[in-house]
């Protein structure tokens, strides 16, 4: 703890951090800056177009346009065209200078939104397990992390769940999602996922964890490939969603 703190101190020293929003010094995000962000206090279904907003008691994460997809639901705490900052935040997260160290505070918008809207309780968490959706091994070579896996380990902190990083792994190089249209989206992901191994989660809920949905692509092909390996309840968790 003593060697940690120090560490820390000295990063801080040498390296310090600025808000991402306007600049002062000490953190990525002040809080005068994290009261502009629009963290929902409601839960969305699954479609691509005009979601519906799901009543707070309902179960499920769908509506019934979207009970054909392979996701259970998902949990959303930004809109990701909205804000400037939104995007900002995401962007240094995953590019270049690479701040690592922002997944405690995307983290902690996420824990947020799990508490305005009712959602962080023992019965949605119990027997669960947080998957991030994983990296081509050359993209993790290059960017040296997986954001995914860094932010499911901080919400794994705060929520005491496991983290299962090496089951679900991308066995395929494929384009950047974000150059493509949907159904290239689609037709890029088709067979790049694998589990390696199933008893790890066996009988558990599983949280896919992402930065952004889109189009639902990436997650609906993750969902795909773990629920052929024999998992059957499967949630999406993202800092933002494109709606």
């Amino acid at each position: 703890m003593i060697f940690t703190n120090i560490k820390n101190f000295l990063l801080d020293l040498f390296f310090p951090k600025f808000c991402l929003g306007c600049q002062k010094e000490g953190t990525y995000l002040c809080d005068d800056c994290r009261t502009l962000l629009d963290i929902s206090e409601y839960n969305y279904c699954l479609c691509n177009t005009k979601p519906q907003r799901l009543p707070p008691d309902q179960k499920s994460g769908k509506c019934q346009r979207c009970q054909d997809k392979k996701l259970s639901g998902l949990f959303s705490a930004l809109p990701y065209k909205e804000k400037t900052l939104t995007r900002k935040l995401i962007y240094q997260f995953k590019y270049q200078p690479y701040l690592k160290d922002l997944a405690k505070t995307l983290a902690s918008i996420l824990i947020e939104h799990f508490v305005i809207s009712g959602k962080n309780t023992d019965e949605i968490w119990e027997n669960s397990v947080l998957i991030p959706v994983p990296l081509h091994k050359k993209k993790l070579k290059i960017r040296g992390y997986n954001q995914s896996e860094e932010l499911a380990k901080e919400l794994s902190k705060i929520l005491q769940i496991p983290v299962l990083s090496d089951i679900l792994v991308k066995i395929k190089s494929t384009k950047p999602q974000m150059e493509l249209k949907k159904e290239e989206r689609e037709k890029n992901l088709e067979g790049v996922f694998a589990v390696s191994d199933t008893a790890k989660f066996a009988g558990k809920k599983i949280f896919l964890v992402d930065d952004v949905y889109t189009t639902g692509s990436t997650m609906e092909e993750c969902a795909k490939t773990l629920k052929q390996a024999g998992a059957k309840n499967i949630w999406g968790i993202v800092i933002a969603r494109e709606e």
